[in-house]
């Protein structure tokens, strides 16, 4: 961006003086608890940033040596509103901008991508702090014992935490993107990395919305993060990944049916098990998967959703394709008479010893699924 050095310096004077009245001040002595809390704010932000507010997001563009249109685009797919031209940017600020656009420069990402990378990083890392100080922070900071408040409390406990929790983050962060990497490098073709064949799972409480009823709101929200982590925990172990959760429902994936039929029938029985979690259903479909930051999309995707709402409670359904796969690979005989065979053939001593599968399937009826035609369910059990 381009601009008069006089009308810029008057431009930003202008600004600063607007912006004077938005920045919290220290209160002078006596002025109550709202101007203490408003203090602590101030040097939390300070604190949490690591630099003090400097400049405009016009100044913030002009040292980051991009347009503020391009400025601008970046903030707001970082997750942040508009601030006019109130001073409340960092040397951060500026030198992520620059990084970014450096980015696009030297041609290691086009424009869009580089938006959206600062997306799905603004997106993830939003609800990651929600969630810090929802869950966390808040209790953590209960009136303590030595009469102190919240309030008073607060910054010398996030002083603490603030390194150790940047350093797990980048830890978990380094492991997470060793572990994608290593899949977009197992791909067998360039098409496979972004359009894969993959196992998709939907696993949805019965009855949830009869339950927002009559639980308190706490209730609620303990028994959703019950659920969550159940659900986090076994397609961790698992060897799946969870996509994301919505509430009653989440949404995983595996790169291998076994996985996958594993994942699902062990969510049924966990849940089975759990006297304060509804019934459960889960739906599984095996097929071409989009993947877009960090999510799925696909006709497989919508499939595995409808196969979910039609599950009995307490039960897997699964596709034609996903049936298929088990079978090729081995986890499921491709027929239930041609197994039942070759164990007869095998004890009447006329036969070789036969598979050892690891999971039954059961056709099902026939049924239209709306905007998919007609599908075949089958239900998936594990194998006496």
């Amino acid at each position: 961006m381009t601009a008069d050095d006089s009308g810029a310096a008057s431009r930003d004077t202008d600004t600063e003086d607007e912006a004077v009245s938005n920045i919290p001040v220290d209160d002078p002595p006596g002025a109550g608890d709202e101007g203490d809390e408003n203090n602590i704010a101030v040097r939390l932000e300070q604190l949490i940033l690591g630099a003090d507010r400097r400049y405009t997001p016009f100044q913030a563009a002009r040292g980051a040596g991009v347009s503020m249109d391009l400025a601008a685009r970046f903030w707001r797919a970082m997750g942040f509103a508009d601030i006019g031209q109130v001073k409340a940017l960092t040397e951060a600020d500026v030198l992520a901008l620059r990084r970014l656009a450096g980015l696009v420069e030297a041609g290691l990402l086009s424009e869009a991508m580089a938006i959206q990378v600062a997306r799905s990083t603004g997106q993830t890392t939003a609800r990651l702090a929600d969630w810090q100080i929802d869950s966390f922070l808040e209790g953590l900071t209960e009136p303590q014992d030595s009469g102190l408040t919240r309030t008073e409390i607060t910054y010398p406990l996030v002083e603490l935490l603030l390194p150790e929790l940047e350093e797990f983050l980048v830890y978990v962060w380094r492991r997470q993107l060793a572990a994608a990497t290593g899949r977009v490098v197992r791909a067998q073709d360039d098409a496979e990395m972004v359009d894969r064949r993959l196992a998709v799972g939907f696993a949805d409480l019965v009855g949830f919305t009869r339950l927002t009823r009559r639980l308190e709101d706490e209730e609620l929200g303990e028994l959703v993060e019950a659920f969550e982590t159940t659900c986090s925990d076994l397609v961790a172990a698992h060897g799946g990944r969870l996509i994301k959760t919505l509430g009653d429902e989440v949404l995983f994936a595996a790169d291998d049916a076994g996985i996958a039929a594993e994942i699902g029938l062990r969510l049924i029985e966990t849940m089975a098990h759990d006297e304060t979690m509804p019934e459960l259903r889960v739906g599984i479909a095996f097929g071409t998967v989009t993947t877009r930051m960090g999510d799925v999309f696909g006709t497989t995707v919508n499939l595995a959703s409808r196969l979910t709402s039609i599950a009995p409670k307490d039960t897997v359904l699964v596709d034609q394709a996903f049936a298929e796969e088990l079978g090729r690979i081995g986890d499921a005989p491709v027929s239930e008479a041609d197994a039942a065979a070759a164990e007869k053939a095998a004890e009447e001593g006329t036969g070789a010893p036969p598979p050892t599968y690891r999971f039954a399937l059961q056709p099902m009826w026939q049924r239209p699924v709306r905007g998919l035609g007609v599908v075949e369910p089958w239900l998936l059990n594990r194998r006496d």
